[in-house]
């Protein structure tokens, strides 16, 4: 069975003028919907995350601060959302919808989240969106629950991964790999096990040569036995918040690619959509959307 995890929680009332795009989370299913690529019934919704787990990867006092909703105007700026109690549920809800897919992705190869890839998030402070870890959250479950020896986790938002980078530092069971443009947010980067920073503007020829003659040679050298990919579609040329010039068939391609060597190497996988932020929110359906019908091309 192939499973999407998703809950209407993940659509956050926000400020008119806020950038950030939360149509695309009633949009994207809608979509896959309509077009008779999924039904309503490949969609599960997942249940909100026990704090035990939460505590696994985030620091105690950080924890007691969001869910109070005590974090103070500075790091509720740095975050960038309202701090409401509502935002509270949504992000325990999308860390719920990492970790059950990924409990999911074990037995049935794969499993995507709808929202998710809140890289952002560090062990004890949030930003940029990011509260929670969800694919960190997720990891540590494996790992603490021998349910993994050895994870790899896949990050080709266009922003590098400096909350995941520093949750796992220390940690030999985990694997960071980030592909982000080297010139845009974070400005200060955290060391993930390897990070390749892209020039600006780059083309799809070029982007492509650099995934498909890294990942192999990752998978021979760490020998993952799960991979957490963070599938952002702000590499598209059309992005306001990305600096590369990633065509749709070009994202569409990097999809196919990084599915196909999970399905080929028999290694499970979880994706979380990450970040796309193109003025026309068409276009954000789309290339999210491909990732799906790729998946769907792959495992069914």
């Amino acid at each position: 069975m192939f499973s999407i995890f998703y809950h209407p929680s993940y659509i956050l009332p926000l400020p008119i003028n806020h950038r950030f795009p939360m149509e695309k989370y009633d949009l994207i299913p809608k979509q896959l919907i309509y077009e008779g690529t999924f039904s309503k019934n490949d969609f599960i919704t997942p249940k909100i995350i026990e704090e035990n787990i939460i505590l696994m990867t985030h620091n105690k006092q950080y924890v007691k601060k969001i869910f109070n909703l005590k974090l103070d105007k500075s790091e509720i700026r740095k975050v960038g959302f309202p701090l409401t109690k509502k935002l509270i549920e949504r992000e325990r809800i999308i860390a719920s919808g990492t970790l059950e897919g990924s409990i999911k992705a074990l037995k049935d190869g794969i499993s995507m989240n709808i929202a998710g890839g809140t890289h952002h998030a560090f062990y004890d402070r949030g930003e940029a969106f990011c509260l929670l870890n969800d694919q960190a959250i997720a990891a540590k479950y494996l790992i603490n629950n021998k349910l993994s020896k050895k994870i790899l986790i896949i990050d080709l938002d266009v922003h590098q991964g400096n909350g995941t980078a520093k949750i796992f530092k220390n940690n030999d069971a985990v694997f960071t790999f980030s592909m982000h443009g080297k010139n845009n947010f974070p400005f200060k980067k955290e060391e993930s096990n390897l990070d390749i920073g892209l020039p600006d503007k780059i083309s799809d020829e070029k982007y492509l040569k650099y995934l498909k003659n890294i990942v192999p040679k990752l998978i021979k050298n760490v020998k993952p036995d799960f991979i957490f990919y963070l599938c952002g579609v702000d590499i598209l040329e059309t992005d306001k918040l990305g600096r590369l010039s990633i065509s749709i068939d070009g994202c569409k391609e990097r999809d196919r690619y990084i599915l196909s060597v999970c399905k080929k190497n028999r290694i499970p996988v979880q994706c979380s959509m990450g970040g796309g932020y193109s003025e026309d929110l068409r276009i954000i359906i789309e290339a999210h959307s491909n990732t799906f019908r790729q998946a769907k091309n792959l495992y069914c």
